[in-house]
């Protein structure tokens, strides 16, 4: 099974991110203005991308400011049953986040696209913590 991994540094506490991640207001500066977001495991929560294009992300698991597990419930079919996971951790006056998403089938056109995105979503994170406006995909030209 394949896998992507990003790490970024951010320059605000692990508090500030692990809100950013878990919060309808961070999650639509950070990703997409389109959401319906709730802040419990167990929780399905919706990501819209345009009209046809709509992922539901299942919390698995939350360990304030230190990890947030999802699973993709609905999306590509190439995303159903992946997982996407936050590590969050503090150091030195700035946070590291590794993000993982593991679980895909193959690598594919669409996995290589998808990498390069949760790149950018790490970019909009930071951005959103250490600037106030993040490049949630409305604002994107791709």
């Amino acid at each position: 099974m394949a896998s992507i991994e990003h790490l970024q540094i951010i320059h605000v506490p692990a508090a500030e991110v692990y809100v950013a991640l878990t919060s309808a207001k961070g999650l639509s500066e950070v990703w997409t203005r389109e959401l319906s977001v709730l802040e419990h495991v167990g929780a399905v929560n919706e990501f819209h991308f345009g009209k046809e294009d709509l992922t539901r992300m299942k919390i698995v698991e939350l360990v304030p400011n230190k990890r947030i597990v999802w699973l993709c419930v609905n999306s590509d079919p190439e995303w159903i049953g992946t997982t996407v996971s936050f590590k969050i951790e503090e150091n030195n006056n700035h946070t590291a986040i590794t993000l993982r998403h593991t679980n895909w089938k193959e690598v594919t056109g669409f996995y290589r696209f998808c990498n390069y995105n949760w790149a950018m979503f790490l970019y909009s994170l930071k951005r959103y913590c250490e600037e106030g406006q993040g490049m949630p995909y409305q604002s994107r030209s791709f």
